[in-house]
């Protein structure tokens, strides 16, 4: 039985250095309603597969072992004490595409990637470690955050619309999808009558999932993905063939010039998921305030180390295109929102969300659930993109807070889109000092927006 908290007292936990260790069962009441939802969530998770298997080369079962390795991490953040749940840094996989896509399949994209999130967990470790993160981000300006948020919405979208892609493969499938999904995540309309039945709040708590099942239907209907063919047991990922011939076991240690040549985009992927943690903290604060029974202790330099941790170990173990962030937003919201209606509902904040991060990777073992979802998971990962495309464009717009920002972001981002992080980054850092050097009144005079009022929040993993 969990252990009793006190009223307006911190979840028990082990104490650890930094880290609060808490097991479920022992420190905290598992919520079986968020474990469920775990197991049907876990396929949006498994989208990533068609990537995996498109940059890098990877058979289906290679990718899927990718898959479980990271959501067997994703449970890491409950344990060491960061109350949320975990996902991609998804803004971020357009543009790691576009990094990885310049060099050759095989060992050298593979050396490629190991660097890239190698370094991307170290450097996150080392800022967590020093409390320097904040800092280091309030040195990059606003146009050129603006524009690295809109390069990769741009870039997302021009991964499925680019010729050969994933459109002229499913387009019609796609087309419906993509527009149910929009109404459902976006609609003025659908928000107004989302709380009216049991059945569209549900549809409103489930994010993208809804739109991956409908596509399991209409694709074959159409004729673009055949009809899943469903697998009983329990699924087999090639954790031997992944640490064979895809790591650094086998295939060798990167050299320091890939290192070097994968920094402009570390910092661009930092840059995009230090906002998650920005976002974590308030959704956990304005979750605290409706229950002052449990305090909530957030911690964004221990999120930093965790989620450092993830990325290097995924780097040594299991290279992954999605990356490790700190924040799933969607479904952090939906289990918040559940957390609001009291103690019976449930009863601290980490059950909800480490219970149902334990929900995903059990789904990854389901054997059905994965041949379910297989035959439509490029139309997923399409999905998946075009949401995360349309979200970044308005949130990257967002962060303009001039008309100069707007423009150079708009520059900045149609650079990194098409040429990459380098270039992207250099021509931001160029046009800011042209143009913004001693020109700080223009903040003030054309301030337009209130960011602290931005609502917006990522759709998926």
């Amino acid at each position: 039985m969990a252990m009793k908290r006190e009223y307006g007292q911190e979840q028990p936990y082990w104490p650890a250095g930094p880290f609060k260790i808490r097991l479920p069962f022992v420190h905290y009441r598992f919520e079986w309603a968020d474990f469920l939802q775990g197991l049907i969530m876990c396929a949006v998770c498994l989208s990533a597969i068609p990537m995996l298997q498109e940059y890098l080369g990877m058979p289906f079962e290679v990718a899927l072992a990718i898959v479980v390795l990271n959501g067997a991490l994703y449970c890491i953040h409950v344990l060491l004490g960061d109350p949320v749940i975990p996902g991609w840094v998804t803004p971020a996989i357009p543009l790691l595409m576009l990094y990885v896509s310049q060099f050759e399949m095989g060992v050298e994209r593979m050396h490629a990637l190991i660097s890239f999130e190698l370094t991307l967990g170290v450097l996150a470790i080392f800022l967590g470690i020093t409390g320097l993160g904040r800092r280091m981000i309030m040195l990059v300006p606003r146009a050129m955050q603006s524009g690295l948020i809109l390069g990769s919405g741009i870039a997302a979208v021009m991964v499925i619309f680019n010729k050969g892609q994933r459109f002229d493969s499913f387009p019609l499938t796609i087309t419906i999808c993509i527009g149910i999904a929009f109404y459902l995540l976006f609609s003025n309309h659908f928000k107004s009558i989302a709380n009216n039945n049991p059945f569209t709040r549900m549809l409103a708590n489930l994010g993208i999932l809804p739109v991956i099942l409908l596509a399991v239907v209409i694709g074959p209907l159409l004729g673009e993905t055949e009809w899943p063919v469903i697998e009983w047991g329990v699924s087999q990922p090639a954790f031997g063939t992944l640490f064979r011939d895809w790591t650094f076991f086998g295939l060798g240690f990167p050299s320091a010039s890939m290192f070097i040549s994968g920094l402009p985009m570390v910092f661009s992927a930092y840059v995009i998921l230090f906002g998650d943690m920005i976002q974590s903290q308030a959704l956990l604060e304005d979750t605290n305030q409706a229950r002052p029974d449990e305090k909530i202790d957030y911690n964004p330099n221990r999120s930093h180390i965790i989620f450092g941790m993830r990325n290097s170990i995924m780097a040594i173990f299991g290279p992954d295109i999605t990356m490790c962030g700190p924040l799933w937003a969607a479904m952090q919201v939906v289990v918040c929102e559940r957390y609001k209606k009291g103690r019976k509902a449930m009863d601290s904040i980490n059950g909800g969300a480490g219970s149902f991060r334990f929900g995903t990777l059990a789904g990854y073992f389901i054997l059905p659930i994965v041949t379910l979802v297989k035959p439509i998971l490029g139309i997923a990962l399409a999905s998946t993109m075009l949401v995360q495309g349309y979200v970044s464009v308005r949130i990257g717009i967002m962060k303009a807070r001039t008309f100069n920002d707007l423009g150079i972001a708009g520059v900045m981002a149609a650079v990194l889109a098409t040429r990459g992080a380098a270039w992207g980054l250099a021509v931001g850092i160029v046009l800011c000092l042209l143009i913004q050097l001693g020109n700080k009144k223009e903040y003030e005079k054309y301030l337009f927006y209130n960011h602290d009022e931005d609502e917006d929040l990522k759709t998926n993993d």
